[in-house]
């Protein structure tokens, strides 16, 4: 066996090596996110200078993104009534279908599918906008005219996701409730109208809907930060935004089902708000 020189790691410190560098890498990618937000944190406090971009970008939010996020509720809510109906049919509790819409919606395929959306629409869309304006000297020649990037660019697309994104997720809720009505009651047509709104509306309260839009607006705040630093931070020409891009989108799954584990947990774990029992 050949004699290791001076300063050439063993064969074991190799593979420890090969282990703790892609967790090295997180710890560091996951420290630099930490300091973007705070940047974002203290540059946003100058936005209300900024207002009319603001508004254009909450605006550019509804125009591109609503009418998906509204389409795909209303294809997901098809999907829960139609497994509601059908499940709920093998143990003849189809009256019982309501409790699952109710569930279901709120808690779990709402947020989910919301934060799905907007991590492929929008989450996508910032890093190739961010990373152009970046890989084309665009932020460089605002410093250089005395803009504040991380103001203009950054802050305020932040202040318009948290403007636009509550009302288009609960008009998106609407639309679901609406898809399992269609589903259940028109389409299947097991139980009456009456039969299913009285259980769907009897297993859900006004706080489940508030927890559901905390969970989607963290969905969205956390989607278009990660987007925002992925392209704020894009080096390498056309390929290194792409390269941005792609893995935006995987942080951005994987973060969507961890938030919506823990945040679920928090909100209905131990108390699942059932009126059932004495």
């Amino acid at each position: 066996m050949p004699a290791l020189t001076q300063g050439e790691p063993s064969v074991a410190g190799r593979a420890a090596e090969g282990w703790l560098g892609p967790v090295r890498r997180t710890v560091d990618g996951a420290g630099e996110f930490a300091v973007f937000v705070l940047a974002v944190l203290q540059g946003s406090r100058g936005t209300w200078r900024s207002s009319a971009e603001v508004l254009r970008q909450a605006g550019i939010y509804i125009t591109g993104s609503a009418l998906v996020i509204w389409g795909m509720q209303f294809v997901i809510g098809s999907t829960v009534g139609t497994e509601a109906a059908y499940i709920l049919r093998g143990y003849g509790a189809q009256s019982y279908s309501g409790v699952f819409t109710a569930w279901a919606t709120i808690r779990v395929t709402a947020p989910l599918m919301f934060g799905y959306i907007l991590a492929a629409k929008v989450g996508c869309g910032l890093v190739a906008e961010i990373g152009s304006m970046r890989i084309n000297d665009e932020i460089d020649g605002m410093k250089t005219m005395g803009v504040d990037p991380m103001r203009y660019l950054i802050a305020t697309r932040v202040v318009a996701a948290l403007l636009a994104f509550p009302f288009i997720y609960a008009i998106g809720i609407g639309f679901q409730f609406l898809a399992e009505y269609l589903t259940i009651v028109v389409q299947i047509g097991e139980i009456s109208s009456g039969a299913w709104s009285s259980v769907h509306w009897q297993y859900q309260n006004p706080r489940d809907l508030i927890c559901s839009i905390v969970i989607a607006m963290v969905f969205a705040l956390t989607i278009v930060l990660v987007g925002l630093f992925y392209g704020y931070r894009a080096t390498g020409g056309p390929a290194g935004v792409g390269a941005a891009t792609a893995r935006s989108m995987v942080v951005n799954l994987v973060l969507v089902h961890v938030l919506g584990a823990l945040f679920a947990m928090l909100f209905w774990g131990f108390t699942p708000n059932a009126p059932v029992g004495g």
